[in-house]
């Protein structure tokens, strides 16, 4: 094989993966190798999730994240280098053959059902009912006055406004609305910058990688707690024989409370949000940002001032920080958490992945992330097909023995903790015995 990497060459797997440090990335995708090293850094989803698959096979991923595998076609094209020897497996590291194939089957079937098109009253309507939230909220202190039982309502509407916008952002930025993708990054530009005040591709950049691979220690950024928390089994224990001790992490399950749900929107994402678009230079971003603040100043300022408008505005962000982080955490953080294991798509998104029961205030409270795993598994299929999909997901699980596991939203919420817990005591006993 030639050692280049010159189109027409035929290599091994070893070979490719030979191919996976910061500085030169081969990939595989339906058995043909590219050279993605130069063309990561123009990758529209960001450097980072290419680059999570160097040096493996990356066609499941690729199927999931690219609605139109045509038009894709066409930048692959100048970066492939050859293709891998009629020897070696289509498969890398052993994954199950069978259980890739089926699946590749159930989402190709899934397609042919229609079941990756959106029903445009769905979003029409979830739309419709968050700018009536954000309309209400205004009303009601224009015409009640701004005592504080208004002023408090008036927050939890604003709240729940936001938490839907922030659901209905997701399906955008996922372009699983309209068949063309620059019809979803407009529309996501306007709901995450204009009705939140955040950064469409700060949130694209970020959450792809999470998608592309949940709970792996620094891939999944979701994970990166900072040494805040540790979380899973191995990371407590290793940091535990380390000796790092940077917060009682026996503690942890307690001060979450404290640090994750009231802080995490409010102070962490902002200042993110903020530093990503003035580093990067986002001043389209920037711009869709900015005019949130401009509106709601605009409405807010002169029934409450100014200094009354940001405390209003804070009240809301900490309610909302509260909804988003136990929705989102209930589904991944009692999950197995692990360094890099190089498992097929349906096991490792499995792994990483359950869901909560469904019922109407569910499918609304989580934007559909109950469906949190069949959400995973297909991430451009719109949100209100995911029950459509969920008996054929679970019979192919049974099928190859994967775990597929469903809990009440109670259970969700309170796993959580108990998952805290464990790993506080994991690390704890390390610490002292290891």
């Amino acid at each position: 094989a030639q050692r280049g990497g010159k189109a027409g060459g035929v290599y091994t797997w070893e070979e490719v993966q030979q191919h996976s440090s910061r500085t030169d990335q081969w990939l595989v995708i339906d058995r043909k190798v590219y050279n993605i090293t130069q063309w990561a850094k123009r990758h529209p989803g960001g450097l980072r999730v290419i680059g999570h698959y160097a040096g493996e096979d990356a066609t499941e991923a690729f199927a999931a994240f690219h609605p139109d595998p045509t038009f894709v076609q066409k930048f692959l094209k100048p970066l492939l280098i050859g293709e891998l020897e009629a020897s070696e497996p289509s498969q890398d590291r052993n994954k199950n053959v069978r259980l890739v194939f089926d699946f590749h089957a159930l989402r190709a079937q899934a397609k042919s059902d229609g079941l990756f098109q959106a029903r445009p009253l769905f979003f029409c309507l979830h739309l419709g009912h968050i700018v009536l939230l954000e309309a209400l909220a205004w009303l009601m202190i224009w015409y009640w006055g701004t005592n504080w039982i208004v002023t408090l309502l008036c927050g939890v509407i604003l709240a729940t406004a936001q938490s839907q916008a922030g659901w209905l952002q997701h399906d955008f930025g996922h372009l699983s609305v309209f068949k063309e993708s620059r019809w979803n990054h407009l529309v996501h530009k306007f709901i995450i910058g204009h009705l939140k005040g955040a950064s469409a591709n700060w949130w694209n950049h970020r959450h792809f990688q999470h998608h592309a691979k949940p709970n792996i220690f620094r891939k999944d950024p979701d994970v990166n707690m900072l040494s805040i928390f540790v979380l899973g089994a191995t990371q407590p224990v290793e940091y535990g024989i380390k000796k790092i001790k940077l917060l009682p992490y026996h503690r942890q399950h307690q001060y979450f409370f404290l640090v994750g749900p009231p802080l995490l929107i409010p102070v962490f994402f902002h200042i993110q949000i903020i530093r990503t678009m003035i580093i990067r230079h986002d001043w389209v971003d920037l711009a869709w940002c900015v005019s949130y603040y401009f509106r709601y100043f605009f409405l807010y300022i002169p029934l409450y001032g100014l200094f009354g408008s940001i405390a209003l505005l804070s009240f809301v962000r900490f309610l909302e920080s509260h909804w988003f982080v136990w929705v989102t955490q209930m589904n991944h953080l009692p999950m197995d958490i692990d360094h890099e294991k190089h498992r097929d798509w349906l096991t490792m998104q499995l792994q990483a992945t359950c869901n909560i029961e469904q019922s109407f205030f569910n499918d609304w409270f989580s934007g559909h992330l109950n469906f949190q795993i069949e959400h995973h598994l297909f991430p451009t299929m719109p949100r209100h097909n995911y029950h459509l999909v969920a008996p054929r997901v679970r019979a192919l699980c049974e099928t190859y023995g994967v775990p597929y596991q469903m809990k009440t939203m109670w259970q969700g919420f309170t796993d959580i903790v108990w998952s805290l817990k464990n790993s506080g005591d994991l690390w704890l006993d390390a610490y002292l015995h290891k």
